[in-house]
């Protein structure tokens, strides 16, 4: 390796050691047990996500074009090239607002790690469940971290970190997964670092948006395979003041903090600071969904009750989902709060079934979102990316009844982590959908147990329609 890595890369080594050196018996118990209910979560979201319009153009045109066969496209019975196999996988866990997310980081993390560690466990039959699992964990571990060190800023000024910090997850998995030693992981970062883009106006109604973390996906396998070839990238990616990461994607240096990069690395796991959803949008908005139900099951309302909706939290949450609601597509409104608040009032949930083409502009719907406001409360902000979702909710009534609540965290957040029979359940109402109950028992069993496995290609397959 060049000794310019060996001087002034300190975070960047950091995480390449950190890399190389995991092993499965390093993994606490705890965090086993966490990683396969984000990982099956993350299967789910995709099974169920192969369907839909966007997944079925993108898998469409990346068939048109190629011409190899080996890596399965999970909740269809079609195979791509490992890096098209990638982008699209990671596209389907993103593809209808369901998957993971890290809210310090602010990072869907399985849409981003899992592509990757399992097209390589199909290129590498010999990767058995506890290498998988490991590969899985350090890519849960490194995005976040890289997503904690640009801070909230980061996607406030207009980057996707989906995007943009994703693409460490997909790196540190695959390069676990490959077992490449520290220099070459070195090197895997910087081949990984220099593909990071995606813009935040993705958001207003654009398909891209769900491609953005099968990018991400693509690009770390990317770096990986390369790096495992001897390609070289940018070696001080987070430190180099020109150019470099940190520099490039904040406006000023007192908006990143390079030290969340290793800080507890191997003694505190990120991977149990990841949350699920519960509701079928972004996860800024589950805080608000939640409040509203705590006060209906004080005091019963409706939508037609309701004369008018006050939203206050951090800065992030007013710019990232409080603009007035203009139908703009299925994104716009999965993204969207007020949006989100009118479904809940009228329909009494916010899941799959609630987002369809002929309620993106249903007159009811428009007409109850316009009676809620997203305003920032300052002291909110202040206190930082861990409360970013944070909210204070006021429901004011037609009769004048005034209802307050206060939510930190939303149900399935780390604070309030949802059981594995929640999990599992979600798991099987999604993937039944496209699946039947002998195989979506047959996955079920293999991510719970997959330290088994003698090959995780097996849990790959299994991923594939058999119907």
């Amino acid at each position: 390796m060049d000794q310019h890595a060996t001087s002034d890369n300190q975070y960047t080594q950091g995480i390449a050691n950190f890399v190389a050196g995991l092993r499965y018996d390093d993994i606490p118990p705890e965090v086993i047990a966490r990683i396969k209910l984000l990982i099956l979560d993350s299967l789910g979201c995709a099974i169920f996500g192969a369907d839909l319009p966007w997944s079925q153009i993108l898998l469409d045109t990346l068939s048109a074009v190629d011409t190899s066969t080996g890596t399965t496209v999970w909740g269809t019975g079609k195979k791509l090239s490992a890096p098209h196999a990638a982008l699209v996988n990671g596209t389907l866990v993103q593809s209808f607002e369901l998957d993971d997310v890290h809210r310090v980081g602010v990072l869907h993390v399985g849409a981003v790690t899992l592509p990757p560690v399992l097209a390589i466990a199909e290129m590498n039959p010999g990767m058995t469940g506890r290498d998988f699992l490991t590969g899985c964990v350090a890519g849960y571990e490194i995005g976040p971290r890289v997503g904690m060190c640009m801070g909230p800023e980061h996607i406030g000024q207009g980057w996707h970190s989906g995007a943009t910090v994703g693409v460490f997850s997909a790196c540190a998995g695959a390069s676990a997964a490959l077992k490449l030693p520290a220099d070459q992981v070195v090197h895997a970062l910087g081949i990984t670092g220099t593909q990071s883009a995606g813009l935040m106006a993705a958001q207003f109604g654009a398909m891209v948006k769900r491609m953005h973390a099968g990018r991400s996906a693509q690009s770390g396998l990317y770096g990986a395979l390369l790096a495992a070839r001897g390609f070289t990238g940018i070696v001080d990616l987070f430190e180099n003041e020109y150019g470099g990461f940190c520099t490039t994607f904040s406006r000023s240096t007192d908006r990143f903090d390079r030290t969340k990069l290793t800080a507890g690395l191997g003694t505190k796991f990120e991977t149990m600071g990841i949350a699920l959803k519960f509701y079928s949008c972004v996860g800024s908005n589950h805080t608000t969904l939640d409040a509203i139900r705590k006060m209906q099951e004080r005091h019963p309302f409706g939508a037609e009750d309701v004369a008018k909706v006050l939203v206050r939290g951090s800065r992030v949450t007013m710019d990232h989902v409080g603009w007035p609601y203009v139908p703009q597509g299925m994104t716009s409104a999965q993204l969207n709060l007020p949006y989100c608040v009118a479904t809940l009032l009228l329909d009494g949930d916010v899941f799959v079934d609630q987002f369809t083409e002929d309620k993106i502009a249903d007159p009811d719907r428009m007409r109850i979102a316009a009676k809620v406001a997203v305003a920032e409360d300052a002291e909110i902000t202040a206190r930082g990316s861990r409360f970013r979702h944070m909210v204070h909710v006021t429901v004011t009534l037609q009769d004048g009844t005034t209802l307050d609540e206060t939510v930190e965290a939303g149900r399935g957040s780390e604070h309030s982590f949802a059981s594995a029979d929640d999990v599992i359940g979600k798991f099987r109402k999604l993937a039944s959908r496209r699946i039947d109950t002998a195989q979506v028992d047959a996955i079920i069993a293999h991510v719970m147990e997959a330290e088994q496995m003698d090959s995780a290609a097996s849990l790959a397959r299994l991923l594939a329609t058999r119907r």
